[in-house]
């Protein structure tokens, strides 16, 4: 069975306690303290993995725990580090946390080795506490706690164009027809339950991955039927090819059927609605013409290509139009970006309990402003401020941080420049 989705805990180790201890050898009966410190607990590290491509792995195992640092000796010895927990994952696997439905972290494009959750640092032995008053510490530190939280992962397939529509309008027959894929083709609704992803290949012009999104139903976007675990694949596509059965062979509608679709992404996503649009009229090849009637392609191009939604007539089976639409499909590729659509973080992982340390804010000159501190390196080490989403969680962080505050308590103006690490920007309300 292909899965999506797994629910699972995770949990970093503990770091090792410092060791308490004394030497004691011949001629040396009163020697100095020699405890040494306790190994790092292991980290919780995600890594993608090429020859994955669904959560099973995850489906059965539910608790995922680093091993724990272990305690210092005597004689200085350092206990050792615990082992590193890699968990493999297929690309595209985005991990969210469960409480929040925060995203983590988006295992695709560059990202593919992420720590998620740190391991506790070691505690120190005592032989680091020994002082010109105080040479016989009989303490020492304790090991860093685990960190450990459920998280929510999910796969959204990476394909440049998404094929949707009802069941059994002929997606699965056209992906077959385009691509190298093989998806189950059969005449009952529900067909295709799992994404499939097929490379099309075009003479003269660069190909693109096309994913057949199993069937929608009206309510999808309520969790009706299967509907949430169809429509979060559509999220990473660029551009929407609408399937429908222009000859109407099961008495569907098929601009009925687009306007119902439409309303299940723009509920379940509005962004989704800002993608461009092309729709095939499939099964051309047997509508009835009895002279009277409108041409139900006719009908669709008058209602639609006002509105800048090119309308495609084909026949997956027989291949008539299909060559066309695929062109056209590339050149509005050709226009987009072509990265794959990552979703940035939006969860702050703490890391040894970084939300306590103090941060300062420092007016270096007039107008110019320095802010420093530990959790805030951290959080620009991995938020993609090029984004808008990335940036407005960064302006959030600084808000719910109190940097923001204690910024305006230090005197600043709008215009004036703020300066975090490498990063610069001027501040306006």
């Amino acid at each position: 069975m292909f899965a999506d989705s797994a629910r699972i805990f995770i949990k970093s180790g503990k770091g090792g306690d410092g060791h308490v201890s004394f030497r004691r050898e011949l001629y040396v009966p009163n020697g100095g303290p020699d405890g040494g410190d306790g190994g790092d607990g292991g980290d919780i590290i995600f890594e993608v993995d090429e020859g994955l491509n669904t959560l099973n792995d995850f489906r059965h195992g539910r608790k995922f725990v680093a091993t724990s640092g272990q305690e210092g000796g005597k004689r200085r010895c350092h206990g050792a580090d615990g082992e590193d927990l890699i968990l493999k994952v297929p690309e595209g696997t985005v991990i969210r946390d469960d409480e929040t439905g925060k995203v983590i972290a988006d295992m695709s494009g560059e990202n593919r080795r992420q720590i998620i959750l740190r391991g506790g640092k070691g505690g120190l032995g005592n032989m680091h506490f020994a002082t010109a008053t105080m040479q016989v510490p009989k303490f020492a530190r304790p090991g860093k706690p685990a960190q450990e939280r459920w998280v929510r992962l999910e796969l959204k397939v990476i394909a440049d164009v998404g094929l949707v529509g009802f069941p059994n309008v002929g997606k699965s027959t056209l992906l077959s027809r385009v691509s190298n894929a093989r998806p189950k083709i059969a005449n009952y609704h529900f067909t295709t339950l799992n994404p499939v992803l097929g490379v099309v290949d075009l003479d003269g012009a660069a190909g693109f991955v096309m994913a057949d999104i199993p069937g929608l139903i009206e309510g999808a976007s309520e969790g009706i039927g299967l509907g949430h675990e169809f429509l979060k694949h559509v999220e990473r596509t660029k551009v929407l090819i609408h399937v429908v059965d222009a000859a109407s062979t099961e008495g569907r509608d098929p601009l009925e059927d687009i306007r119902a679709i439409n309303e299940e992404l723009g509920a379940y996503n509005p962004k989704l609605l800002q993608l461009p649009q092309v729709v095939a009229a499939n099964k051309t090849d047997v509508i009835y013409d009895d002279g009277e009637s409108e041409n139900p392609v006719d009908r669709l191009k008058k209602e639609l290509e006002p509105q800048g939604i090119r309308v495609f007539p084909i026949s997956a089976v027989s291949g008539y139009g299909v060559k066309e639409l695929l062109y056209y499909v590339r050149e509005l590729l050709d226009q987009l970006d072509p990265e794959p659509v990552i979703f940035e973080p939006e969860f702050v992982m703490e890391v040894d309990g970084t939300a306590n340390l103090p941060f300062t804010v420092e007016k270096k000159e007039e107008h110019h402003y320095v802010v420093e501190g530990p959790r805030i390196e951290k959080l620009l080490g991995y938020t993609n401020l090029d984004s808008e989403k990335g940036f407005a969680f960064f302006q959030k962080f600084l808000k719910d941080a109190g940097i923001l505050d204690e910024l305006e308590r230090a005197g600043i103006q709008e215009g004036d420049t703020v300066q975090m690490y490498g990063l610069q920007f001027d501040y306006y309300k």
